[in-house]
């Protein structure tokens, strides 16, 4: 039983609640619900993710979907086919199939005696996705949908690719799923069939990696899932949520703007995580926000949230460069529509090392750079969790392997909100390249905070699906949307655009070493200039964080440390440990189920050689209750030639000293255009 006297229900909690799906798998949930639901039904609140209810998402499902529970609604949180208590094997991400099993899920909830027949989605990342997806297919069940940190462009804005050059995150998240798919079900729950459905996953969840990088262009792989594919397919309500601090801001600025169904957009300073409980704060009472959300589309009740704003975001202000903020300053800020009227771009013409003010022409010289491969070595995470330090630093430590470009210094603030554009007439003695942008305040000490940036791949410059090698020292007029945001940059500061070749450890470098040259007098910034709105001062002010109560867990064996970032400039590595040296966590309410996992990542590239670029690495995962102990070895290595990209992994399993499952890979990819 969970209660908190301010719930205006009492709860009861249904674990391993199995879904029968048509082809005879089961799938697992968890469900809470009012006490009371059979006799007076509720609509109920969907999750629907692959990182295993029992341990991996725990403390934040005991936060979430209590409180929903409590204020009159059914939160479901049931794992993917192939993870957790689920049957079967997980092949892929945003598979048809999935889809598929979430359609049978609506339909198997709102045919409960609990439930009203109303259901809603909600979900970060993975679930932020599939939401979107699902409500493309327009189930009759499902009446709205919360969507966080997610994307409508599989290409375009997710960990595969950015302007078309190849995130490392494409690798680095791959290599988090290839452990997660080898994780054990809970004997628990599933029983003496355990070992056979792990048998299942270890045997049958393949190499996701290799499909992953053969395919380089924007074919169906990325199109399927991608709701940018047609818009209209979305009916039902869609609330979009995000943070400046996240890599799926993007999105939410397009939906809005393309989309036709009821939407609002909500954007704070938050990085990778449910705005309740998300850094950099201040954080927002969330859950309240997301039930004037549901009384409206799942119980009829008028709430107002429709008649506010359509997107409301962090106007971001000054802070000096940190990798980690605990709080970001700053003032919300709104628009009625997007795309808004009110904000017009302003041209910034690039000089010679400086960017030139409105109105002016300056004139027209080439410049050239062939930045260092280390550049990007302060850039942060393309995924930042806000939790670690994973965000961009000081950006003095790029400016040598730069193109800098800076405005005078500002006499009056300067604000902005939507997507800089940078437009080049550029060139580059290579038949592939591709130019880094970085947007940046540079403060009245000198110091750098970089607040945007964006890449693209030249050979992608006339779309990512055909694409054309450049013709070495050819002048090409190209344009590059950085990354939306919100920002004030204070009087006694200058704006600054940086340009290099090279922006590692966040896209794979060139085949070869790259000479840009930027033509000035005929590229410029257009900055999308957002006037002051007196409504701003009248928006309602967010409720306070609120949680359901946190789960009781203990931990067996503490973490070393939570994270560490460590800088090598001389030798061009970045060195991530994440909960190194593998904490174990105990969950009584599961019988004392313990958990722990560690992850070292380590990319290395020379200054002056892009073909040493590598990425190592390496999770551990554990599980267990008495003398049941399961361990996860899983590895990953990344190099590349200047025609292949090579992925070599190793996958070991244990059942306690005992190795169960040891298998290798070893692939050997075609470049195409990267």
């Amino acid at each position: 039983m969970i209660y908190r006297s301010d719930f205006p229900h009492k709860i009861k909690v249904l674990h391993h609640v199995r879904i029968p799906l048509k082809d005879g798998v089961t799938l697992s949930a968890t469900i809470w619900l009012p006490e009371d639901a059979e006799k007076n039904p509720v609509p109920a609140i969907l999750e629907y993710l692959p990182y295993r209810k029992r341990d991996g998402t725990t403390e934040r499902d005991a936060l979430n979907h209590p409180y929903f529970a409590g204020h009159g609604y059914a939160g479901v949180r049931v794992d993917i086919r192939g993870s957790g208590e689920s049957e079967g094997v997980l092949k892929g991400e945003y598979l048809k199939s999935e889809q598929d099993d979430c359609l049978e899920i609506l339909a198997w909830l709102a045919a409960q005696k609990w439930c009203t027949g109303d259901v809603g989605m909600i979900g970060i990342s993975w679930g932020g996705f599939n939401g979107l997806q699902v409500a493309a297919r327009r189930p009759k069940e499902l009446k709205a949908v919360i969507s966080l940190c997610s994307t409508d462009d599989r290409y375009a804005d997710d960990i595969h690719f950015m302007g078309g050059c190849l995130l490392v995150d494409k690798l680095n998240w791959g290599s988090t799923m290839f452990a997660y798919n080898a994780a054990p079900p809970d004997p628990a729950l599933v029983g003496d069939k355990w070992r056979e459905m792990w048998k299942q996953r270890l045997e049958g969840s393949g190499f996701w990696l290799e499909e992953w990088h053969r395919t380089q262009r924007r074919t169906d792989l990325y199109k399927h899932g991608s709701i940018a594919e047609d818009y209209g397919a979305v009916e039902c309500p869609v609330y979009l949520v995000g943070g400046w601090a996240d890599g799926y801001t993007n999105p939410i600025f397009r939906m809005l703007e393309n989309l036709s169904c009821p939407r609002k957009g909500l954007i704070g300073p938050w990085a990778h995580k449910y705005p309740n409980f998300a850094y950099p704060g201040p954080r927002i009472g969330f859950l309240q926000e997301c039930l004037r959300w549901w009384d409206k589309w799942l119980k009829g009740k008028e709430t107002g949230i429709m008649d506010e704003p359509m997107l409301r975001v962090w106007m971001q202000d000054t802070v000096p460069p940190q990798p980690k903020y605990d709080e970001r300053p700053g003032r919300w800020v709104a628009e009625d529509t997007w795309p808004s009227a009110r904000i017009k771009p302003t041209i910034y013409p690039l000089a010679k090392g400086a960017l030139a003010s409105p109105g002016t022409k300056p004139a027209v010289e080439p410049l050239t750079i062939c930045s260092p491969q280390t550049v990007g070595l302060a850039a942060g995470a393309w995924c930042p969790y806000g939790l670690a330090p994973d965000q961009a630093i000081d950006q003095r430590i790029e400016a040598g392997g730069s193109l800098t470009f800076d405005t005078e210094i500002l006499k009056e603030p300067l604000e902005f909100v939507g997507a800089p554009v940078i437009r080049l007439k550029i060139a580059a003695d290579k038949p592939d390249a591709f130019v880094a942008v970085t947007l940046s305040e540079v403060l009245p000490d000198g110091a750098v905070t970089r607040f945007s940036y964006g890449l693209l791949n030249l050979t992608h410059r006339n779309g990512h699906e055909k694409l054309e090698k450049l013709e070495p020292g050819k002048a090409y007029e190209i344009a590059i949307k950085l990354n939306v945001c919100a920002q004030k940059l204070g009087v006694g500061s200058r704006l600054r655009v940086a340009i290099s070749s090279s922006y590692w450890p966040i896209v794979w470098p060139s085949p070869e070493k790259v000479t840009l040259t930027i033509f000035t007098g005929e590229s410029g910034l257009e900055l999308p200039i957002r006037p002051t709105r007196a409504e701003d001062a009248r928006l309602p002010a967010f409720a306070p964080a609120e949680n359901a109560p946190p789960f009781a867990s203990r931990q067996i064996r503490p973490d070393n440390d939570h994270a560490r970032v460590t800088l090598d400039h001389h030798t061009g590595t970045v060195t991530v440990d994440e909960l190194d040296g593998g904490g174990l966590t105990s969950i009584p309410e599961f019988d004392n189920w313990e958990y722990g996992a560690s992850t070292h990542k380590t990319y290395t590239i020379k200054p002056a050689d892009p073909l040493s670029a590598k990425a190592d690495i390496v999770w551990k995962k554990e599980f267990g209750r008495g003398d049941f102990r399961i361990n996860i070895d899983a590895r990953t290595h990344m190099s590349v030639t200047r025609e292949h990209f090579r992925l070599k992994a190793t996958l070991d399993a244990y059942e306690g000293d005992v190795r169960v499952f040891s298998k290798e890979w070893d692939c050997l990819i075609p470049r195409d255009h990267v």
